[in-house]
């Protein structure tokens, strides 16, 4: 591998200029209000496992749409009182999985709330079991041109809608400390991580690992593979849909909404890879918290590509987040 964007030298001379949508605030706002119309309608069913140290429980929550949203909630077994939270998203094309898969964070004493993405979870992992009951006009192969032609249509509406949600869902949980609860996830999940912890009342931390959704200006003319390279197909065959697409991605631009951010946030870069270009994600560390006043930390992976920093990288999540809820 070699780099596939820039030097950390030159990341650090980029200026990040984007021109936010003036009507940003105000789409939020009402798509958010409008979700709000839906009870949250939070359900929870034990599931057996054979792990001896962990329960899991079946949690659904209505999302955009009242649309059911799944996952699994893993806690600590005997675990007395509310505990904070973490609030998982998952990379792109996955799904929840099983409900053993995902251990770590409730093995360090969290509530762990693992969340589908609508649609997805037939690419790799254990599955997903959540639809999406939206349609959608022509797209390419993949989810980030589905609905593209307008905002009030694009799939990660939905997708974000959903999120905020699941941050909701997990705060109104009496064994949950509500004024704990973080956010996570690793490249599509970062992504969404770092709209949720902008967009939601309440979050405490937010944790992005090589995060996607970020830049879409410059990411779809410097990344050359997927899920980047679907919006560039798109826009090779609609060739007069260049701007009306670019305005609606706008609207979901991580780059944008992270500037609203006040919670503390933790993001990871690495350097050679080719699937989130480092200055996509360098544009979301620059710009978080210009408005909310939330700091951002940048943990740098110089001789990774798209898998980052996996372990090396969740040990240092735990210590960090252990320093933020003290």
């Amino acid at each position: 591998m070699a780099l596939s964007d820039m030097s950390l030298e030159e990341l650090e001379r980029l200026e990040v200029v984007l021109d936010e949508p003036a009507d940003l605030d105000d789409f939020w706002r009402s798509t958010l209000t409008e979700a709000a119309a839906h009870p949250l309608d939070v359900r929870r069913t034990p599931v057996p496992t054979r792990l001896t140290t962990l329960t899991h429980e079946e949690f659904s929550f209505a999302g955009w749409g009242g649309h059911r949203v799944n996952g699994w909630l893993v806690r600590p077994a005997g675990a007395q009182g509310p505990l904070p939270a973490v609030v998982e998203f998952i990379g792109y094309g996955g799904g929840r999985g099983l409900a053993e898969d995902r251990l770590t964070w409730a093995s360090a004493g969290y509530a762990h709330l693992v969340v589908d993405t609508r649609g997805q979870g037939a690419v790799w992992g254990g599955g997903g079991a959540t639809g999406d009951p939206a349609g959608s006009e022509v797209s390419a192969p993949g989810f980030t041109t589905r609905g593209i032609l307008d905002r009030d249509t694009y799939y990660y509406r939905r997708v974000y809608t959903d999120a905020v949600r699941a941050v909701e869902a997990a705060r109104s949980q009496p064994d949950v400390l509500a004024d704990a609860v973080s956010v996570t996830g690793t490249s599509q999940g970062g992504g969404i991580a770092l709209a949720a912890g902008s967009l939601a009342p309440g979050v405490r931390a937010v944790m992005a690992d090589v995060p996607f959704l970020s830049w879409f200006r410059r990411a779809v003319l410097v990344a050359d593979t997927d899920p980047y390279a679907e919006i560039t197909r798109y826009l090779a065959v609609h060739r007069d849909r260049v701007e009306q697409v670019l305005a609606t991605l706008d609207h979901f631009d991580v780059a944008h909404l992270v500037a609203r951010a006040s919670a503390p946030a933790l993001v990871s870069v690495a350097l050679m890879d080719r699937t989130c270009p480092p200055s996509t994600v360098w544009a979301a560390h620059r710009r978080y918290g210009l408005r909310g006043g939330g700091r951002c930390e940048l943990a740098v992976y110089p001789f990774n590509g798209h898998e980052g920093g996996q372990v090396h990288h969740w040990r240092r999540q735990l210590e960090w987040l252990a320093g933020q809820l003290a």
